[in-house]
């Protein structure tokens, strides 16, 4: 039952791939350079500006040009630390603009769509758009669901759930962890840029404790409403005094600024050990103190645009295009009016070349920090950089952060007037000196990977290492391998699974399966429903139905040949795939394995329990097999294939075995393949019924 998976693996990685790849190319007609047009003028409208008593300050910006109005909320408090109820914040920002006191969820949704307009919120902002003939009902609207939200118990209790739910799904993803860890190192756990959430602090957290934080941090005194659009600053004003002019529950807040916690004192690679990684999470960092309102802000914009800003940074070229270690690599340099900025230089990449990457990241720091930057690489950064910015100001919430910056970071009022000439001010010495500044020559290497195969060429870099658990915990060197019992064979590991999933003749007795699951992909908006039948020795069937969009992507093999079919389109299956269903002999692989082609190569730990790593060979194709010491119910299946000229390494993970009819049928099933993961959880499993010959056609 597990062999047909590999296969299914990949339909499902190119079904995923599709729905997040969509776009449109254009043709352009590459040999004539086209011609240079006018020096851009950046002309942003200063905002004319009122108060309430209440303290909430408004921006207003008319703009006749488009029917069209935008409403920006900001509750501008200091970084907040919630401290054994982190996640609060999480909690109360989802209840938010969730209807009112006077109007029913449903309800408030509907109109919102009934306008055609949009509003969301955060637990400390929010932002509305409509067309300008209904920017006074959008306002009150916006008003009435941040001064009246339905704050309920029922959501409350469905919130946090949906934030349990999240974490258990993140629980292995790379980035999560090495997130949370970075955030722990860099500012500390008790910093509220250092926090992180777990099941254990959102159980913390009651109804009363949402709604007395609502109550202290979301409040006028600290609270900006930026508006922009079709509108007449006086009935602006009138229009914000009615419908916010209420807002009464203003406290005056004092959080006190916490300090980063200090850089590594020295080059240093930290690492945590997760041992379902298929790629390694790569992050080379440093803490920097660097502010809108500083000199060297715009030369540091071009700095990290020339090292890591995109297709054309040097990490991008050298990684992904020169060496095909990656997908992507990037950089950022953040700034921050709390000084609580952060470079980060990044990319995930393939197990095998982790340390090669490092070195790789590490060269090119030092090249951007020691060589000159080429002049035209420059001016041609220059012009890229201020064609994207051209670009965001077609958008109505840039120039709301815009008008919010410069009141923010105390900027003078011709900061973005003035912004492309300081852009193409920047020289090649002002690159040079702004890297030296601000990129340490004793970063933090935060990697997260699977420690049994990526370690023992990451310590001949000669970079010390430092050992961390996925909570930022210290913790000593991972052991990979444990001594095998004497005289265990892999044949003997297969008959313990075997007997431990329901005996040799019960499992034999098994002709045909059927499982229904749901399918989560992470980010996707609906989790579509997987149908998976299976007939003895070698029949296969995978349907994908999402609701309201039908059958995603149908899969057949009837025992001499196979296709799939997506979108209309039915593609023959592989010829090595073909041959590879065809020389199945059943369900269950266990049975009728060939001993010469099986190795016990180690005890290993997966997902923290003891288990047994089989190496199958087929011909020149390894595989491997896990089996848990305590159960023998298998746990792993790992994978590699070539795709598009790099190595792709499948990773599926089986778990929580239930009964169906005397065999134990994992019902949890994750498949993770390079970046992309999805999990199949089965509703409805049966055994020798519901599937006929015909479901192969």
């Amino acid at each position: 039952m597990k062999l047909v998976y590999k296969m299914n693996t990949k339909a499902l990685a190119f079904i995923l791939f599709t729905f997040m790849s969509l776009g449109l190319h254009a043709q352009l007609d590459r040999s004539q350079m086209p011609k240079s047009g006018p020096e851009p003028e950046i002309k942003l409208d200063t905002p004319t500006e009122f108060s309430l008593k209440n303290g909430l300050q408004v921006l207003v910006v008319e703009n006749h040009k488009l029917p069209r109005v935008s409403y920006s909320l900001r509750i501008d408090n200091n970084p907040i630390t919630t401290g054994d109820k982190a996640g609060i914040e999480s909690i109360l920002g989802a209840m938010l603009g969730n209807g009112t006191t006077s109007i029913s969820k449903d309800d408030f949704n509907e109109e919102i769509d009934f306008l055609g307009a949009n509003l969301s919120f955060g637990f400390s902002r929010a932002y509305a758009s409509s067309l300008s003939k209904y920017a006074d009902r959008i306002l009150e609207l916006m008003a009435d669901a941040a001064l009246n939200p339905l704050l309920t118990e029922e959501e409350f209790k469905k919130e946090k759930e949906k934030l349990i739910e999240g974490l258990k799904q993140d629980e292995k993803n790379v980035d999560a962890i090495s997130s949370r860890v970075r955030g722990v190192l860099a500012y500390g756990k008790n910093h509220a840029y250092g926090e992180y959430v777990t099941e254990e602090t959102i159980n913390n957290v009651t109804f009363s404790d949402v709604l007395s934080f609502y109550q202290k941090y979301f409040n006028p005194s600290n609270a900006y409403l930026v508006v922009i659009g079709d509108v007449e600053f006086k009935d602006v004003k009138k229009k914000v005094k009615k419908y916010f002019g209420e807002w009464d529950n203003a406290v005056e807040i004092d959080i006190p600024l916490q300090p980063a916690a200090p850089n590594a004192q020295y080059a240093q690679i930290n690492f945590v050990d997760n041992p379902s990684s298929t790629q390694s999470s790569i992050y080379v960092t440093n803490n920097v103190d660097l502010k809108m309102s500083d000199e060297d802000y715009h030369a540091a914009l071009m700095t990290n645009n020339i090292l890591g800003g995109g297709g054309s940074g040097y990490l991008f070229k050298n990684l992904r295009e020169d060496k095909g270690y990656t997908y992507g690599a990037y950089s950022s340099l953040g700034a921050s009016r709390y000084g609580l900025g952060r470079f980060n230089a990044s990319a995930k990449v393939r197990n095998a070349v982790t340390d090669s990457a490092v070195v790789e990241f590490l060269n090119e720091i030092k090249r951007i920090k020691t060589e000159p930057v080429d002049a035209q690489l420059l001016k041609d950064s220059k012009a890229k950089y201020v064609g994207n910015f051209i670009m965001g100001l077609e958008s109505p919430q840039t120039i709301a952060s815009f008008a919010l910056n410069i009141k923010l970071n105390d900027l003078p009022q011709d900061f973005y007037s003035t912004y492309l000439q300081k852009i193409n001010d920047v020289s090649i010495e002002d690159v040079t000196r702004v890297a030296n500044k601000y990129i340490s020559d004793n970063p933090r290497i935060v990697i997260v990977g699977k420690g049994s195969e990526v370690l023992d060429n990451l310590e001949k870099t000669g970079l010390p290492i430092l050992y961390y658990d996925k909570y930022a915990n210290k913790t000593e060197k991972p052991v990979f391998t444990k001594p095998l019992p004497e005289g265990l064979t892999a044949a003997d590991v297969m008959r313990k699974y075997v007997s431990a999933v329901g005996g040799e003749e019960t499992l034999k007795a098994v002709n045909t399966t059927l499982i229904i699951s749901e399918v989560t992909i992470p980010g996707a908006p609906f989790k579509p429903k997987a149908i998976q039948k299976q007939m003895a020795p070698n029949k296969s069937s995978m349907e994908i139905i999402a609701e309201g969009m039908g059958t995603l992507m149908k899969q057949n093999f009837d025992g001499q040949n196979g296709y799939m079919m997506q979108q209309g389109q039915k593609i023959p299956m592989e010829a090595k795939d073909v041959e590879s269903s065809k020389a199945k002999k059943g369900l269950f692989p266990e049975l009728s394995v060939d001993v010469a082609d099986i190795t016990l190569e180690s005890m290993v730990s997966v997902e923290g329990k003891d288990a047994y790593k089989v190496k199958v060979m087929k011909g020149e194709e390894a595989t491997y097999r896990y089996y848990d010491v305590a159960t023998g119910y298998l746990m792993r299946t790992e994978s590699t294939s070539e795709a598009q000229g790099q190595s792709v390494t499948t990773v599926t993970d089986y778990s929580n075995y239930k009964a169906v009819d005397g065999v134990m049928i994992p019902h949890t099933m994750k498949v993770t393949t390079g970046p992309q993961s999805f999990t199949f959880e089965a509703n409805e499993v049966k055994i020798n019924e519901g599937v006929s010959a015909e479901d192969f056609n």
